[in-house]
């Protein structure tokens, strides 16, 4: 499987604890250039900054398609366009991105995408956790944006409805 990482998810994730879901749900991982300097952003202080730029499971890789960076740039900002490029050069299978606008341009492309919360509900479905509500209130409480759509849909998906 041909999985290509944005910062958000990567951020996210290791913002509670659940960097370590990613190797066990989609193996190795793809990251461009950009989404390596947004996550080192802070001087590397960032939560799962150094894991996520020294870990082995995760390659850094260079967008060969600078035109498409660049087209892409029109709408959403470097990391964003490098991961949708990067996916698109190397035909991912999946391309792990948050941000709303992100997501439609990659579903515009034929992407297949997922998120931090997309991920969560993968894990509880694979057994690597047993709920996935008390990490979407984690997520929340570091700041992470959601609404209350989202929130009860992850929740009903998990079969965690209140």
């Amino acid at each position: 499987m041909i999985v290509v990482a944005n910062a958000g998810p990567l951020i996210a994730l290791a913002q509670i604890g659940q960097l370590p879901l990613l190797p066990k749900l989609y193996g190795h991982i793809h990251i461009p250039g950009a989404v390596l300097a947004e996550v080192m952003a802070s001087g590397g202080r960032r939560a799962g900054a150094v894991d996520i730029a020294t870990t082995e499971w995760i390659s850094i890789t260079t967008v060969q398609d600078s035109t498409a960076v660049h087209l892409l740039r029109e709408r959403l900002d470097l990391g964003e366009s490098e991961a949708i490029a990067l996916a698109l050069e190397l035909q991912a299978d999946l391309l792990l991105i948050d941000e709303a606008r992100g997501r439609r341009v990659a579903e515009m492309q034929g992407l297949h995408r997922t998120g931090a919360v997309g991920t969560l509900l993968a894990a509880k479905e694979h057994g690597l956790l047993e709920a996935i509500t008390p990490w979407l209130d984690a997520l929340q409480a570091r700041g992470f944006r959601m609404d209350a759509r989202l929130y009860r849909a992850a929740q009903h998906l998990a079969g965690e409805d209140s």
